[in-house]
């Protein structure tokens, strides 16, 4: 009986002990999740549910706002405005142009692929205002713009081509797109390199080509990582407007207003703090409607599937 009962203390000490250790090492985080993460989540979902503005009234409106957005009469061009700016940007730049990247700079010498990815890595290292001032120099519409001078060298004196307000969501995607490839490029570059050299021989040995290789021994091993890239690149567009801000501001005419700076603009501008909080709880659904369609697309369920060979042994 007092063997046992020893043996109850004991454990009891070591449970204390786990207890405290585990709250040492996890306390701080639970700690910062909950006022960075939970607190801005509850406060904004509050913020929601009244009419606050510059006064910093608490007023309570229920789902008012979610109604006024649906009848926003700009909404629909914001929309529209979105889904072009995300759509063409991920696309094109985020994995088509990240992925080509990868592709051909892991298929020349490994000098000369570092020195161009570190290139492509140069707007990222840029700070965002002058990124933002090298855009607007490059599309300048007088003579001095960086596109004019090279058309009056080429083709002499032509009248200076307004390019940013003829055709801003060109000139958005291109801003953002050049940046955005290089994150996928890393993750895709670092990928490649992982993929066992045997694959690729046995494939050469077969008489495979380039192209070959790429479709079929490459692209498939990298269902994991073009998922993840496709799905934060998604959730990093849809929620950022930096760019967007400096370039054009939204404009000409809301021509480039997408849903985030449209957010922006009316909680710190208009100072609809509750209107503002209400654009970006849907945008969050939006976010993770995208997210679950994504897992659909790539087959998420099948991708985490233990491998047939280990279930049958």
């Amino acid at each position: 009986m007092g063997l046992k009962k020893s043996k109850d203390k004991t454990k009891a000490k070591h449970s204390k002990k786990t207890i405290i250790s585990l709250s040492l090492f996890l306390g701080p985080g639970v700690i910062l999740a909950l006022i960075f993460f939970l607190a801005p989540v509850i406060l904004t979902i509050a913020l929601s549910l009244t009419d606050m503005d510059y006064r910093f009234n608490w007023d309570f409106v229920g789902f008012q706002n979610f109604i006024d957005i649906a009848h926003d009469f700009l909404i629909g061009m914001v929309i529209k405005n979105t889904l072009i700016y995300v759509g063409f940007t991920l696309a094109f730049f985020n994995i088509g142009l990240a992925l080509l990247l990868s592709l051909l700079t892991t298929s020349i010498s490994e000098r000369s692929g570092t020195f161009f990815r570190l290139i492509w890595m140069l707007p990222r290292l840029t700070p965002s205002v002058v990124y933002g001032l090298l855009w607007l120099w490059i599309f300048d519409s007088t003579r001095f713009g960086l596109l004019n001078s090279v058309r009056e060298m080429l083709f002499g004196n032509v009248e200076p081509l307004d390019f940013l307000s003829q055709h801003p969501m060109v000139v958005i995607i291109l801003a953002n797109g050049f940046v955005g490839a290089s994150f996928g490029m890393i993750l895709f570059t670092s990928a490649i390199k992982s993929i066992p050299r045997d694959y690729l021989y046995a494939a050469s040995v077969d008489g495979a080509g380039w192209f070959f290789k790429v479709r079929k021994v490459i692209l498939p091993l990298l269902k994991w990582q073009i998922l993840f890239t496709t799905a934060y690149q998604t959730l990093s567009l849809l929620t950022s407007f930096e760019y967007i801000l400096i370039i054009t501001d939204g404009g000409p005419v809301f021509s480039t207003e997408v849903w985030a700076l449209y957010t922006y603009h009316n909680a710190f501008e208009n100072f609809r703090f509750g209107f503002g909080a209400s654009l970006s709880l849907i945008l969050v659904i939006i976010g993770l409607v995208a997210s679950l369609i994504y897992l659909k697309i790539f087959k998420f369920k099948e991708m985490i599937q233990e491998p047939r060979i280990e279930v049958d042994a």
